[in-house]
């Protein structure tokens, strides 16, 4: 360089150097796992993703070391009595890391296996929805479909207020006599509380002059009689004459036991109650609780909130639809003895049209309701059964009826989990249990639609705010497919993770480290970009985002990438490159950075292996699969895709897999619906 050369300095990039004085949390001597000592920056407030070949080291120091010490610094700031609660944690392989906020890891695991957990338990959605309808939820009798309410005095004043003027208004309660004690007896006790006339067949009549009549036992049982509370005559009235309406309505209320009635101008009766009864039927009042299946109150008795008992399954029973009954579709109905109740039905079907040689699979509903119920011609399969539990005593029935019973829906709350008091109750003309077996997505459109009174939309502003916007992150995940009361058990891992991302993003949290492990694993490209729009969110509330990935979108979004390597286990463990997408792709000692400029890619085959055979899969109609027939080959390497929510879990997990196994007579849970393997 010549005497007297200035030259400008690089920008400093960010590196272990330069960082213990910066606010980015600076890992110092990682070992965790086979991490070789290794110094890490990790941007604050940023998108930060760590990749490279698996086994390299992400998860030791993503997971295994940085969420590590955020969670044991967590439980050291607990008290010491709080701490007893908390399973011990010991400090991961690191000298020391700096500048660490609370940390929370999102990772690939179903996070609960109990039955009783559902997709919106677990988001928190189905709270907000037992909310909303304890808040704003219209009870609707069975009987009459009138909207069941409860009425106070301000209701009873407010009516008689409105009738016109000069109309005669009795407010009466019925007489009702103690097994106790005689009818003279009660008319004592009433002229002692004050009270000094009935209305009896509808005349006004005072008890002192009943208690000298002769057949006083006689008249009141033969007529209808009633307690004169008080009379009005219905005029301008001023606060004074409200004030005794009100009082005497308050004791009308309390003396005939929350119920009274309006007679006007001797013709027209009118019913108040301050219970929530109608039509003869005590409802419960919506609170919360009461839309709890794993709430004692709210449970329904039969399944206790599970959804399912243990019962006749159907199809064990037939379990071969494509067979008609004369060919012995209904597999108990087989044999010397057992075979007599097939033979009553085929020999009678012809009285009532029953197709007998029709596939069970093509009946009609109501042909296919028959075979269960019977009629006067033949005993259905209800009644075979019942007769089967009637001779329980005999081994040979308990055998047979082992044979045909497992989980089935629970037939009085209909799989709702709910007591049937809970499913009274409507918002929008639908019940909760209605909601919850709604796909995400069209729920999401069914909020926005709901049309709601002033005063609702008051009561329920904020609850349907916290519902929007944890359906819509659902949806922007990718996982507007699912239903609330889909069971935890069954999501995948992926499913799972994203779900975990939609509880962190309707919590609000702000200034905290997420580390997530794959998030975008199984997304088709289209809900990946979704994705990356939720983790921007997260990242725009303050948060720091850590995630562990591979995929090449997500990088180009990322704000810093750190390529672990160089390869596997004890040949990995180090941070080969860092920086943003442009640098990692130019970086020589990068494999992930060789293979995202197509330096390095992995060949396409130019020949395919020829297949002969395959496993034909047919009427396919589980959940969303609209009654397809596919064809899996054999001895080949077959892939499944499609956008989420599309099937590919159903049919391969549910149809292929669980079909597969029942053929073999393998324990396995109930295939989903189909015609034939």
């Amino acid at each position: 360089m010549a005497k007297g050369t200035i030259t400008r300095k690089a920008p400093a990039k960010l590196s272990a150097a330069n960082s213990e004085s910066s606010h980015d949390i600076f890992i110092k001597g990682a070992r965790e796992h086979n991490l070789r000592n290794i110094d890490v920056v990790i941007p604050r407030n940023k998108f930060t993703v760590v990749t490279g070949v698996s086994g390299s080291g992400k998860s030791s120091l993503t997971i295994d070391t940085l969420f590590a010490e955020g969670q044991r610094r967590y439980a050291e700031s607990l008290s010491a009595y709080a701490r007893q609660f908390v399973a011990r944690m010991s400090k991961p392989d690191v000298d020391y890391i700096n500048n660490l906020c609370p940390a929370i890891a999102i990772e690939q695991k179903v996070v609960t296996r109990t039955p009783r957990s559902t997709v919106g338990s677990l988001t928190e959605i189905y709270d907000y929805l037992r909310l909303l309808y304890a808040r704003i939820g219209k009870t609707i009798s069975p009987v009459s479909g009138r909207e069941v309410k409860k009425d106070d005095v301000s209701d009873v004043v407010n009516y008689i207020n409105g009738l016109s003027d000069g109309d005669k208004v009795l407010l009466i309660i019925p007489f009702k006599t103690s097994y106790q004690r005689g009818v003279g007896e009660e008319l004592n006790i009433l002229m002692q509380k004050g009270f000094s006339r009935l209305l009896i067949d509808g005349k006004i009549v005072h008890i002192e002059d009943l208690l000298d009549a002769r057949g006083l036992e006689k008249q009141f049982n033969s007529n209808e009689v009633f307690i004169l509370i008080d009379r009005f005559r219905v005029k301008r009235f001023d606060e004074d004459d409200n004030h005794r309406i009100a009082d005497s309505v308050g004791t009308a209320f309390y003396e005939g036991m929350g119920a009274l009635w309006l007679l006007i101008n001797d013709e027209a009766k009118v019913h108040f109650s301050n219970r929530f009864e109608l039509d003869g039927i005590v409802f419960e009042e919506p609170v919360p609780n009461l839309f709890s299946f794993n709430n004692p109150y709210g449970a329904c008795p039969v399944c206790e909130g599970f959804s399912q008992v243990l019962g006749i399954d159907p199809d064990l029973v037939i379990p071969d639809r494509q067979l008609s009954v004369f060919e012995g579709a209904i597999a108990p109905w087989k044999g010397e003895k057992l075979g007599k109740w097939k033979e009553k039905l085929v020999r009678n079907a012809h009285y009532f049209d029953f197709p007998v040689h029709k596939p069970v699979a093509d009946l009609s509903d109501a042909e296919y309701q028959l075979l269960w119920t019977g009629n006067k011609w033949f005993e259905g399969i209800n009644e075979f059964f019942e007769e089967v539990e009637r001779n329980l005593y005999k081994i040979q029935y308990r055998v047979l009826l082992s044979r045909y019973r497992g989980r089935t829906l629970c037939t009085s709350c209909h799989g709702y989990r709910l007591r049937k008091e809970a499913l009274y109750v409507k918002v929008g003309g639908r019940h909760i249990g209605e909601l919850s077996e709604m796909p995400v997505k069209h729920l999401l459109r069914w909020f926005t639609e709901l049309l709601l009174s002033e005063s609702e939309k008051q009561i329920a502003r904020r609850i349907l705010m916290e519902l929007q916007t944890r359906l819509q992150v659902l949806c922007d995940v990718g996982l507007g497919y699912l239903t609330l009361n889909r069971v935890a058990n069954t999501l995948s891992g992926g499913e799972s993770q994203r779900i975990q991302l939609t509880r962190s993003l309707g919590s609000n949290l702000t200034d905290s480290l997420y580390v997530l492990d794959e998030p975008s694993i199984g997304l088709h490209p289209r809900d990946t970009e979704n994705l990356i729009e939720v983790l921007k969110k997260l990242k725009a509330l303050g948060n720091t985002l850590v995630v562990v990935e591979h995929d090449e979108m997500m990088m180009r979004m990322a704000d810093h990438i750190i390529d672990m390597g160089p390869l596997a286990s004890h040949l990995g463990g180090k941070v080969v490159a860092e920086g943003n997408y442009k640098e990692i792709c130019s970086n020589d000692k990068s494999l992930t950075g060789k293979y995202l400029t197509g330096e390095l890619k992995i060949d396409v085959p130019g020949q395919r292996r020829k297949w002969n055979r395959a496993i034909k899969v047919e009427g396919a109609r589980q959940n969303n699969l609209k009654n397809i027939d596919v064809t899996f080959p054999l001895n080949t390497l077959t892939v499944v895709t499609g956008v989420s929510g599309s099937g590919k879990t159903t049919l391969v997990k549910q149809i292929l897999y669980a079909g597969l196994k029942a053929l073999k007579g393998e324990p396995v849970d109930k295939p989903g619906i189909h015609k034939r393997i």
